[in-house]
């Protein structure tokens, strides 16, 4: 799960202007105030900005903005000054930053990191807090507790079903059907204060119950019910089953014809 930026150290989203970078990505252009330490006044300017800038936000989701990737470029810096009482030196800076940010409708492909019963957990490798819900998984399926894996129950011709598992670590394909940012600063006070105002007992539960109550920032819901989406594997046979029957019916139309036959 990917870390949320926190409150004093959020940029501002500049006009909310965002550029769409391909389906998946965008350019946010943003704007904040960054601290340059003393001990990085050796390096020139934009440099030193660039790396405070990556130290960040890489990695990390932005409200309502997405999970941040990358540093595009700096448009613009103003002076820097030095407050009283603090050596380092703040400049506003005004700088475009690659983002994570799907569009509701793109279809992705990444893999299957676990199954439960919510439905199939999925990873891009980059970014793990993907979910397909067991109600936008082909129809029908079931949730196989010895396999922990959903099995795709598709239909044959004759009226039989033939299984179709969705194992961990397959390829799947999946279309984004939603996004879910959430508020997850801290409220209430330090974990050590609240602990040391409790018993051992009662620490205890809170902790679990914390554990129990940890937010995602950001979230992207998929779906699968829909022809061609869904484990690759399932298709890639589909595919070869119908070359097949149409190698099969060409062969059997050329015999038809006296062509490929055996002459006496």
């Amino acid at each position: 799960m990917v870390n949320r930026i926190q409150n004093n150290e959020r940029p501002l989203v500049f006009n909310s202007i965002f550029y769409q970078f391909g389906d998946m990505f965008v350019l946010a252009e943003l704007k904040d105030n960054v601290r340059i330490a003393p001990d990085q006044f050796h390096l020139k300017l934009v440099d030193a900005v660039r790396d405070e800038i990556d130290r960040k936000l890489a990695n990390k989701v932005l409200l309502n903005v997405g999970l941040c990737i990358a540093l595009k470029d700096i448009v613009s810096l103003k002076d820097s000054i030095i407050l009283p009482g603090d050596g380092a030196s703040h400049t506003e800076v005004l700088f475009r930053y690659v983002v994570f940010r799907p569009m509701v409708g793109t279809v992705i492909t990444g893999k299957i990191r676990n199954c439960s019963r919510e439905g199939v957990h999925v990873t891009l490798g980059f970014f793990d807090d993907i979910l397909i819900p067991h109600a936008a998984l082909q129809h029908p399926s079931r949730f196989d507790e010895a396999e922990q894996a959903w099995v795709w129950e598709y239909p044959l011709e004759d009226g039989a079903k033939h299984d179709l598992f969705m194992d961990v670590g397959e390829p799947i394909k999946f279309r984004v059907s939603r996004e879910i940012f959430e508020e997850t600063s801290p409220i209430g006070p330090p974990k050590a204060e609240a602990q040391s105002q409790q018993g051992p007992s009662t620490s205890s539960a809170a902790a679990s119950a914390a554990s129990q109550e940890v937010k995602t920032p950001y979230r992207i819901i998929g779906a699968i019910n829909e022809s061609g989406l869904g484990v690759l594997s399932w298709w890639d046979q589909q595919g070869k089953d119908e070359e097949q029957d149409d190698e099969e019916g060409d062969d059997y139309d050329n015999d038809e014809d006296g062509e490929g036959a055996c002459e006496e």
